[in-house]
């Protein structure tokens, strides 16, 4: 119960790696806000939640909505007091969009769900952080916010803003005892690909051109996981960071 009376709120939790993270974190006694764009899926797996005997509510949200954030995080205040950790875990691809190709409407949409929601989470957070000296957040950056091509443009830029924001906010507010740090997964079994419709061929090519040095491909359980040391006190010296799950795959 290493996450005991806390609450937790987990964007793009009704699926794939939010969905792991929300259920590992009930397990380990957090009170879990489960937002996400589908409040079906969402709905889901707080009913897992709760027959397995934990607590935890559904919250319908777009986060590329600045309503929809502030309504999230409002929701896990009235429902549960407070809020002591946040995983910004909602994303989105790109169809390995190279720069040449990219609209300007596929550009604002993928920083905006995975860019800018992250930011006004993490701005809504923080006066209840800093009024208790207390909190944990956590962003899903992907190893596509560490090197050039995993992604096409769009994703790549959104996933380095990413990291660059964790350690911005984990350096700035460390003496608030908050801290913020990141995860790079690498190739893992969800269903992020159904955010793509048709994928570039020239930069799905060469995104995809180093994909036979991946050891193997992940499971959401496995960046659960990592996402609940970061979460817990364990991790308690662990600040700013970004902490690659991939199977060794960027090491080559």
């Amino acid at each position: 119960m290493r996450l005991k009376d806390k609450v937790a709120v987990v964007t793009g939790a009704g699926s794939g790696m939010g969905k792991a993270i929300a259920l590992l974190f009930a397990k380990e006694g957090a009170k879990v806000v489960a937002s996400d764009l589908n409040e079906n899926t969402a709905k889901e797996v707080v009913t897992e939640i709760e027959q397995a005997g934990g607590q935890g509510i559904a919250v319908a949200a777009n986060v590329a909505l600045e309503k929809d954030v502030t309504e999230m995080i409002d929701a896990a205040v009235d429902t549960f007091g407070t809020v002591d950790i946040l995983v910004n875990n909602a994303g989105i691809m790109d169809n390995f969009t190279p720069a040449d190709k990219v609209t300007d409407e596929l550009w604002e949409r993928v920083i905006a769900v995975n860019t800018t929601g992250p930011m006004r989470a993490i701005r809504k957070v923080l006066p209840i952080f800093l009024e208790k000296k207390s909190g944990v957040i956590i962003n899903n950056a992907s190893v596509g916010g560490l090197y050039g091509s995993r992604a096409g443009a769009a994703y790549t830029a959104s996933k380095h803003a990413v990291i660059g924001l964790t350690k911005n906010v984990g350096f700035q507010y460390a003496n608030e005892g908050i801290r913020c740090n990141a995860i790079a997964p690498g190739g893992v079994n969800t269903n992020i690909g159904t955010t793509m419709t048709e994928p570039d061929a020239f930069g799905m090519g060469r995104a995809m051109s180093g994909s036979d040095n991946n050891p193997r491909a992940g499971e959401s359980e496995e960046i659960a996981t990592v996402a609940l040391f970061l979460a817990s006190d364990e991790s308690s010296f662990v600040n700013g960071v970004t902490i690659t799950a991939d199977s060794g795959w960027t090491a080559y």
